[in-house]
């Protein structure tokens, strides 16, 4: 009788015995202390722990008396300080005369007539050829069909065979691999060599063949326009006065409702639907609870710290400070309260311009409007050209060769059995539950006498 557990029964690797701990780690009741370690190493004598070298973390106070000198009193050095010199102020003398508000566009501008720019360059001439355009590509002139044959397959015929042993099949890699020594590969790369012509080189080109000189007009030069002082005096009219017409028109109403005060005379009535259908319910008086009389410690507070115990006082004086006292710089000439705004500023006695209508040219319309456009009375219908497509037919390819259904893997293919893994049932065919491992293994023992059916499932 053999013995399999369900691990060695998996033929496709999916199914494994529930784990459980193992026994190295299981709890028992006696403790093993001895080891491999402990059998072959025996303890020496005499041998000490090293010490450490860390130094330990320990605060270590100061018992000295603190020195109050410091690096800026032992190398500060007094120097002589002088009184800074006072700057002179000058006195403000307002300038005489009126302020000019003259400016240099007013002065200098001067209008004149503006004349439409003439085009110096010459009128493109559209280059149109007559000749017909040919549609067929190079590839349609020059591509020519090559007659190609089928590829016999270099693969040899193998029939399938069951292996004998556990884990006998073997991969196509090792079926079909020949080892090879290894072969040089020759380079068809051509040599990255300049080849040198012979011939002598012929400087002739499209343009210098086809090229049709022309005469260049004479070029027209414009004389230059004298400038003409302008006899009108300057108007500060603008467009908006100029042609801004005021028209009359009433005033906006509002579109607002009038606000309604809603009143009544009627008396207000005290009566509400809380008060009517209200119902008063019996209420308890809650029971106050009687607090805890607080009695105080008997026992007097320490109220000595590790700071009052520890702590060494020291005698220190207060530091003084080396720098001068700073005095306010005070002026005794009085404060002047006159600028240049208030004293060159005149104020100029201003009245508000009229606005400037200009009398309508334009006179309204009367009658009704006719709905008749520039559109509609200008426009002048064109029969429609269709424009025509060189966009090649799509048309199938018909060829009166006919379509050959074998393939390389019809001809090579070979059925194989799928078998069925024996681990994948509750109780596999053909053996018997024994017992159970520690670890969680399931053992099963083989029946001799009635033979397993193998369970084959064809494709």
């Amino acid at each position: 009788m053999t013995r399999l557990c369900i691990c060695e029964m998996c033929s496709c690797g999916r199914h494994r015995c529930t784990r459980r701990p193992t026994t190295l780690y299981k709890k028992e009741s006696k403790i093993n202390v001895s080891s491999e370690y402990t059998d072959k190493f025996p303890a020496y004598k005499g041998h000490a722990r090293p010490k450490s070298l860390k130094p330990q973390l320990q605060y270590k106070a100061h018992q000295d008396v603190m020195d109050a000198t410091t690096t800026f009193r032992t190398d500060f050095v007094p120097y002589t300080v002088s009184r800074r010199p006072e700057k002179k102020q000058i006195k403000y003398k307002p300038k005489s005369g009126e302020i000019d508000l003259g400016t240099t566009y007013k002065q200098d501008f001067n209008s004149y007539e503006i004349q439409a720019v003439v085009h110096s360059r010459p009128k493109e001439k559209a280059n149109t050829v007559i000749a017909k355009l040919d549609t067929v590509p190079t590839y349609k002139e020059d591509f020519r069909q090559w007659e190609i044959t089928r590829r016999e397959a270099t693969k040899p015929d193998a029939t399938y065979k069951p292996p004998d042993a556990k884990f006998g099949n073997t991969t196509t890699f090792q079926d079909d691999f020949i080892p090879r020594g290894q072969v040089p590969c020759e380079s068809f790369k051509p040599p990255n060599v300049a080849k040198l012509s012979e011939a002598p080189f012929e400087g002739v080109t499209s343009n210098r063949i086809s090229y049709v000189p022309h005469a260049l007009e004479t070029r027209q030069v414009r004389a230059p326009t004298e400038y003409k002082p302008s006899s009108q005096p300057f108007q500060d009219l603008t467009t908006h006065r100029q042609d801004f017409k005021g028209l009359k028109s009433p005033a906006t109403k509002s579109c607002k409702p009038e606000t309604v005060r809603i009143a009544s005379n009627k008396p207000f009535q005290a009566s509400t639907e809380f008060r009517d259908q209200f119902q008063q319910w019996p209420i308890t008086v809650s029971q106050m609870q009687k607090s805890v009389e607080y009695s105080g410690p008997t026992e007097q507070m320490d109220m000595t710290t590790t700071s009052h115990t520890d702590y060494i006082k020291h005698q220190i004086q207060p530091v003084l400070s080396v720098k001068p006292l700073s005095k306010p710089t005070r002026s005794s000439i009085p404060f002047q309260g006159n600028t240049t705004m208030r004293d060159d500023f005149q104020a100029w006695a201003t009245q508000r311009q009229s606005m400037i209508r200009k009398q309508e040219e334009i006179r309204r319309p009367s009658g009704k409007m006719e709905d008749l456009t520039t559109f509609k009375a200008h426009f002048i219908q064109h029969e429609l050209q269709p424009s025509v497509s060189f966009k090649p037919h799509n048309a199938p390819l018909h060829t009166d060769v006919p379509l050959q259904s074998e393939t390389m893997y019809r001809q090579e293919f070979t059925p194989k059995k799928i078998s069925m893994c024996p681990a994948s049932f509750e109780s596999p065919p053909g053996f018997e539950f024994e017992n159970c491992d520690n670890r969680g293994h399931r053992f099963f023992r083989k029946i001799m006498t009635e033979t397993p059916k193998e369970i084959i499932l064809m494709d």
